[in-house]
């Protein structure tokens, strides 16, 4: 009798393991709640794998011996309830790829920094000419990479979701970067529920395996303390007591292996620029070393890598004034990233599908360094009541300026109106696109667009 498998969401990770599931001759059965993308229905139809949209048949899936499930899917779910109740294996696409496959993996969650640093590990990869798949919430689903063009090396960024349904799975080379309060309507509001989750990146690793983590995080240092990871330890950090990377503020140094000559590189030649991002790279970079990469190529990568688009992108400077896309912050933590790293006067676009946000994170940060707001939603309410409560005014006399506006074409021409010679103008809106855009991207898009038009 051949083994049956069903894949509940139909996205980039459900597809890739229904073709990876057929190929190894399983009877494969694919289900999606909602509706399937005309890309994936291709996909499924030409390896002639069934499907369903817009329902569950449970019967179906409640016949199969093992379940492929979608990061996206709660645990609530359903039909998630119900094959817990009849025992039956419920497991992440990563989880069932990895069987199939001999690969090195180098695995990167973190609640900020993930895909920057993800990104920046394949890049290094890539310019030593390593075979390496980019995989995870990035890049092709890892399963589809196995089943078509196996990999030696894949870099994965990882979701708490994706950790979830992971239990047998091997990071090589684990990387936690931080961990804040993220995503906690999914772990019954308890915080250490998704600390949990996020910690299982180590979780199987032996002393062979590299854990790669930030050695400032609170969190993080007291769960290292309680669970004690079998991993061999690759701390990095501000000061060299006991990281293997850190920076004095001049130069950052990677000493990762004893029996390599350290990198050393100014800071002022890192192409990501602020503090987050001299975090990433240390990561990055550890990672790189250990798997025997040369200095001079993680330095050209670290001098040279451009960034992931729609985070910190630089878009043009017109008369005098640069403008960046940030349109991947949508909440407030990564919003205070992209402050911390402006180094001029900033005239900062806020706004959006609110989340229930509380501004006064960025407080701070907002009266340091923003000459100007400037408001981009359906409803700026909220916002306006927020920011006039430290001196920001719809005046054009006011020392501290905010104006509403409920378009991009609109906000991108008062930037220009409000900026001067030298300053900066900043997209990181703290907010989901959904209002007036279709996603983060389209967003992203179109300010570049709204800018160049200027």
């Amino acid at each position: 009798m051949m083994n049956t498998i069903a894949i509940l969401g139909a996205g980039e990770s459900g597809t890739g393991a229904a073709i990876l599931a057929q190929t190894k001759g399983f009877e494969v059965f694919v289900s999606d709640l909602g509706t399937i993308k005309e890309e994936y229905k291709a996909l499924l139809n030409a390896n002639r794998i069934p499907w369903e949209e817009n329902h569950h048949t449970a019967e179906r899936i409640l016949a199969a011996q093992e379940v492929v499930k979608s990061p996206g899917i709660p645990e609530d779910a359903p039909i998630i309830q119900r094959l817990r109740e009849k025992h039956i294996p419920v497991i992440s696409e990563i989880e069932f790829a990895a069987r199939y496959t001999q690969a090195k993996m180098i695995c990167i969650t973190g609640s900020n920094g993930k895909t920057t640093t993800t990104s920046l590990i394949f890049d290094m990869l890539q310019r030593a000419g390593l075979d390496v798949g980019l995989a995870g919430n990035i890049g092709n689903s890892l399963a589809l990479q196995v089943a078509q063009q196996d990999r030696q090396y894949y870099v994965i960024e990882l979701s708490s979701f994706q950790l979830d349904n992971m239990y047998d799975f091997r990071a090589n080379i684990a990387i936690l970067l931080n961990i804040t309060p993220d995503h906690l309507d999914r772990y019954n509001h308890e915080f250490q529920n998704y600390v949990n989750a996020k910690f299982r990146i180590t979780q199987n690793q032996t002393p062979a395996d590299a854990f790669i983590y930030w050695s400032e995080d609170p969190v993080i240092d007291r769960e290292i303390a309680r669970i004690k990871p079998q991993a061999t330890l690759y701390p990095f950090g501000s000061n060299n007591k006991h990281n293997v990377a850190y920076t004095d503020g001049e130069h950052l140094t990677v000493a990762a292996r004893p029996d390599v000559q350290p990198l050393s590189i100014p800071v002022e030649q890192l192409a990501l620029q602020g503090q987050h991002n001299r975090l990433n790279s240390m990561a990055a970079s550890i990672a790189a070393q250990l798997l025997n990469i040369q200095n001079d190529t993680i330095r050209q990568s670290l001098q040279s890598f451009q960034g992931v688009p729609h985070r910190l992108q630089y878009v043009a400077t017109v008369r005098g004034v640069r403008y960046i896309n940030d349109s991947k912050a949508t909440n407030v933590n990564s919003c205070w990233y992209a402050l911390e790293a402006m180094t001029t006067p900033t005239v900062l676009i806020l706004g959006g599908k609110d989340k229930g946000n509380d501004y006064t994170e960025i407080d701070p940060l907002v009266l340091q360094k923003c000459r100007a707001l400037v408001f981009m939603g359906v409803n700026n309410d909220k916002l306006v009541q927020h920011f006039a409560q430290l001196g920001f005014e719809d005046n054009k006399d006011a020392p501290k300026r905010m104006v509403s506006t409920c378009n991009l074409h609109d906000a991108v021409n008062a930037c220009a109106d409000l900026a001067q010679d030298g300053d900066t103008v900043l997209l990181s809106p703290c907010c989901a696109s959904f209002d007036l855009f279709t996603s983060y991207e389209d967003r992203g898009t179109q300010f570049m667009n709204a800018v160049r038009q200027l």
